[in-house]
């Protein structure tokens, strides 16, 4: 650690002390530390070349010791550009999933705007690509300076962004991740690995022979992105695990918006399948599986589901569902938001895969989670 004694007339040995003035230290002070000249540190912060490699090194551990950051606000409001970032997200209602990626867009939204930036949504029906296809054309009529997208369509997605990178338009993934499109950064879950992880969870200790639902919403031509990778991790566990055999799986396809039907649906198939021991929904909708359940009298299934709705909540502290994943909305619009900024208007480096946690709630912790 550094020690800074000649700006404040004290040493400042610890990281505490060192984050409490880095925004005051002048350029002057990181060339004195780093051995070089104040023309050096300029343009290793500016990003302008002409450093050697060893003066860029002794620069870049001063920066980093004492974590140091440009005034990003004086940089952007000396630029006096406005950015226009369009989000594009599912419709959905205040009890939904998808109101957590709006809390997260509108504290980012509330936070950048200092530096010139300006956040719109727009909405598309989760369950018809033609809406994806439509909102997305749009978008590209108005030739935003950055646009993020949750890719609930896989194809309709890919082409969306093929046509941003032909107009040079910067984009950003989030929720769900399309590998071949040339994103900035994506934010979310590892799909994969959680649709793994809720087949241990599911599977484990459950008796051989028993027989699993598999639940899906009913979507117009694509399936959701989203649920492909959960259900590969899922199928992969089983295939890891030897137990092709062990279980019987039963797929239903259940619909969005018609609840009698559903419920009719699940009551003919625990008539046919007297065995039905597990079931996963491999999106938000578990509650609705849970509350058809309960009217069934069937809450002995073993009931997994994801994200931390309200109602999916309640069902998991009245123990009918036993594990939700969760996988923190919020700060993956958030963060999606912040790394756009950084990288097209302050010049910085970003982290392009960003994998949030993988949180397993069940009814015995998810009080201290909620709480903090």
């Amino acid at each position: 650690m550094y020690e800074i004694n000649f700006m404040y007339g004290y040493k400042l040995t610890n990281s505490s002390e060192m984050n409490q003035i880095t925004n005051k230290i002048r350029i002057k002070d990181i060339a004195i530390l780093a051995g070089v000249s104040e023309g050096t540190v300029d343009r290793v912060l500016h990003n302008r070349g002409d450093v050697s490699a060893k003066s860029l090194e002794a620069v870049n551990k001063v920066l980093e010791e004492i974590n140091y950051t440009p005034n990003l606000l004086a940089r952007s409001l000396a630029s006096k550009k406005q950015y226009r970032f369009v989000c594009l997200y599912p419709e959905h209602n205040l009890a939904d999933y998808w109101h957590s990626i709006d809390v997260g867009f509108n504290q980012a939204a509330s936070e950048f705007s200092n530096h010139n930036v300006i956040i719109e949504k727009r909405y598309y029906n989760q369950f018809d690509p033609l809406s994806f296809i439509s909102i997305s054309n749009e978008i590209l009529l108005n030739l935003p300076d950055a646009v993020f997208i949750a890719p609930i369509f896989r194809e309709e997605a890919l082409n969306f962004t093929i046509e941003l990178k032909k107009l040079q338009i910067p984009f950003s993934i989030f929720d769900s991740m399309l590998e071949e499109a040339e994103f900035i950064t994506y934010y979310g879950q590892n799909s994969f690995q959680s649709g793994y992880i809720a087949a241990k969870l599911l599977l484990e200790a459950l008796p051989k022979e028993s027989q699993v639902l598999i639940i899906r919403t009913h979507r117009k031509g694509s399936v959701s992105n989203q649920t492909i990778y959960r259900n590969n991790g899922f199928m992969q566990f089983i295939k890891d695990n030897n137990m092709v055999d062990f279980y019987e799986l039963i797929n239903i396809e259940l619909k969005d918006d018609d609840k009698n039907s559903n419920l009719e649906a699940l009551r003919t198939v625990f008539a046919a399948y007297t065995n039905i021991k597990a079931a996963i929904v491999f999106n938000s909708k578990v509650n609705r599986l849970a509350m058809d359940l309960v009217t069934l009298n069937q809450t002995d299934v073993r009931l997994i589901g994801y994200d931390l709705l309200e109602e999916n909540v309640a069902y998991l502290k009245q123990g009918v569902v036993s594990s939700l994943i969760a996988q923190r909305p919020e700060k993956q619009a958030y963060l999606t938001v912040r790394d756009m900024c950084r990288e097209i208007i302050f010049k910085q480096k970003v982290n392009r895969i960003n994998y949030v946690p993988i949180d397993i709630l069940m009814k015995e912790n998810i009080e201290y989670y909620m709480n903090f």
